[in-house]
This record gives C-alpha cells, sequence and structure tokens, in this order.
C-alpha cells in the first residue's frame, strides 16, 4: 500500500480509481450544458413567513455573484442571503436561495439577471442555512467514441450497483491545488487569510487527508468493506458506530445500508480502532504537519463514508456520446462518479 504524501500543488486526478478493467478515454463539461444539477431540498416552503425561497436558474456563473445581484434587488446586506451550498460557475445549476421579504415590493419570480432567473418564488419561514441540503440530481453528458459508449455505459451500470469511492472533487482544492498550498502556509504562520479564505483552506486540508486514506483504502481494497474496529455510518443520517463483528454487518454494507468511513481530522471526535485505526495512523502520520494545523485551528473532528452509492440512474447514448443521470447526498461530488466511468485525457 503506498501511503507516500502527494505533491503540494495536486496532479492532475491524482486519486486511485476502484473499479477494474478499461476506462474508455472521453471528455467531460465541454460546455456549461454537459454539467447539469438541480438541488434536492430536505423540505418544501411553508408558503407563509418572512422570506422568499427562489429557485433560480444559473449558466455559467457563480454562486455568489447571483447572491449578490438577488441581495441588491431586494434590498437587503449579501450576507442575509441565504443558500445550501456552492454550484459549479461551468454547469447549468438548479439551486435555491432565501432573501428576507421585508423590503420586496415585486413579484421575485420576475427577476432575472445576466445567466440566471428565478423559476419559482414562495414563502418561508427561515433562512435557508448551508448545509441544509438532501442532495442533488445530475444529467452530464460524456463526449465518447461510438466503442467508447458502449464500455462506459457497462461502466455506469456497475457503478450503480457497487458505489465509488466518496472522493473529494477536485474543486474543493483550488486551482492548481492552491488552497490547499495555502493551508501550508497558514499553518505555517507565513499567511493570514480573511475568514472566508481561512475556511476554504482548513476545508482542503480535511479533504486531502480523507482522501489520503481513501486512496489507500481503495488500493488495498477495503474501502467497501469493513474492516476491524471500522466506525462504520450511516448514509442518510450523521451517526455511526465502532463495528464489534465486521461479518455480521456484511449484508447491510453489500446493500450500501452501512458504509465504512474516513476521517475529517481534527479536534476530538469518534473514531475506529484496531485494524482500521492503524490504516488511518498510517496514511496521516505522512501529513502529520496538516494534522497538527487542523487541531491548532479547532476545527471539530468529524467522519465520512468512504463509498457513496449513487441513485436513480440511467443512461443515454446519443451522437456524442453517453448522458447519464444520477443522484447523489449532499456532500458528495459527480467527479467522483464520471471517473470510474470515463478516462480523461491529460491536457
Amino acid at each position: 500500500m503506498n501511503t507516500a504524501p502527494l505533491p503540494e500543488s495536486l496532479p492532475h486526478d491524482p486519486w486511485p480509481v476502484a473499479h477494474a478493467g478499461f476506462r474508455p478515454e472521453g471528455r467531460f463539461r465541454l460546455k456549461a450544458e454537459d454539467f447539469q444539477v438541480t438541488e434536492v431540498l430536505p423540505y418544501e416552503p411553508e408558503g407563509q413567513g418572512h422570506h422568499f425561497l427562489l429557485r433560480v436558474r444559473k449558466v455559467g456563473v457563480n454562486t455568489d455573484r447571483v447572491a449578490k445581484d438577488l441581495a441588491r434587488l431586494a434590498g437587503c446586506r449579501p450576507r442575509d442571503v441565504g443558500y445550501a451550498g456552492l454550484k459549479d460557475r461551468h454547469a447549468v445549476a438548479v439551486q435555491h436561495f432565501t432573501v428576507p421579504a421585508g423590503k420586496v415590493d415585486n413579484d421575485p419570480a420576475a427577476w432575472a439577471g445576466q445567466s440566471w432567473c428565478v423559476e419559482a418564488a414562495e414563502r418561508a419561514q427561515k433562512k435557508l442555512k448551508r448545509g441544509v441540503l438532501e442532495g442533488n440530481r445530475f444529467r452530464l453528458r460524456l463526449h465518447l467514441s461510438p466503442a467508447g459508449r458502449e464500455v462506459a455505459a457497462v461502466r455506469f451500470e456497475r457503478v450503480l450497483r457497487a458505489g465509488v469511492p466518496n472522493y473529494f472533487g477536485p474543486q474543493r482544492f483550488g486551482r492548481d491545488g492552491g488552497n490547499l498550498d495555502g493551508a501550508r502556509k497558514l499553518f505555517a504562520g507565513q499567511e493570514k487569510p480573511d475568514r472566508r479564505i481561512r475556511g476554504l483552506y482548513l476545508s482542503a486540508a480535511r479533504s486531502y487527508l480523507f482522501n489520503l486514506v481513501a486512496a489507500a483504502r481503495v488500493e488495498a481494497g477495503s474501502w467497501e468493506r469493513l474492516l476491524e474496529g471500522e466506525y462504520a455510518v450511516f448514509p442518510d443520517v450523521n451517526s455511526g458506530f465502532v463495528v464489534a463483528d465486521p461479518a455480521r454487518e456484511a449484508a447491510r454494507v453489500a446493500a450500501g445500508d452501512l458504509l465504512p468511513s474516513g476521517p475529517l481530522p481534527g479536534e476530538d471526535g469518534a473514531g475506529p480502532n484496531g485494524a482500521a485505526a492503524e490504516v488511518e495512523g498510517r496514511v496521516l502520520a505522512t501529513e502529520a504537519d496538516l494534522v497538527a494545523g487542523l487541531r491548532g485551528e479547532g476545527v471539530k473532528a468529524h467522519r465520512r463514508a468512504l463509498r457513496v452509492m449513487p441513485g436513480e440512474g440511467e443512461a443515454e447514448a446519443d451522437e456524442a456520446g453517453l448522458w447519464i443521470s444520477f443522484r447523489l447526498p449532499a456532500g458528495s461530488f459527480a467527479t467522483s462518479v464520471v471517473r470510474e466511468v470515463i478516462r480523461e485525457p491529460i491536457s
């Protein structure tokens, strides 16, 4: 098992894939319309309250830009605009925002800006907070040769049955790994970023450490099964437990109802013991400065599933390649599915 640390600036797609066999070469996201994502909220708006819940369609524009436009139209401060999470700029994205209703004197359903428009507006009781998201539905176009489409469709079916490693996607680390480099400088006292940038750096460091552990488990063939002492988590709730007898839980693991987990390092927090803890310890020791830096910044430790099971999957070929559709829980990345289906050429 190779647990050597990767370079500070991440190379193209460094993490090992889980599913063996030939991956056809294909291209992904040649244009915004190739990547379509729709947020799924865990609740419906109440139809009354001091906020408007807006369903917004945006193309080629980032979440922060839309939030600033909405603040201007609502007559509020940008920080008063709520949203559950960031959505890629280079995509067709449907996401939700809330704005205070107090100064709104027209119909928000008619609001629009450069590259975005409001599709629906309903009254809601509360501001939408970060992380309040059930999941996302994706529809993605993979550009492939005719022969490649057939192989990719077979691989996608395998992904739907077995799941994929729950890697954090490359956007978490910034351009050329810049957020991770920033975290190293932060921990070394070489940089003092503002609160927002600090959050990006801390997130990148935790995500990188998780991916290192996930990669080691993939290489060892244990990413989808429980080790002795495993801290297993449930897919739909933020809880888990240390497994006393992995064999007894094998059926739930096979069905995706119980998942092995990896670390989001920090202070305190639950974790594995035995063989699972030994694997994590060996990997995290290669990046001891990052682990210590997160603890020094007061970040709380957490767990994340090593395996994610895409749902509601469909594949449809066309003249340019293959459309794949699927649903993922909040916090999981569509790129983790795509990379198990195709191999993108290194530009």
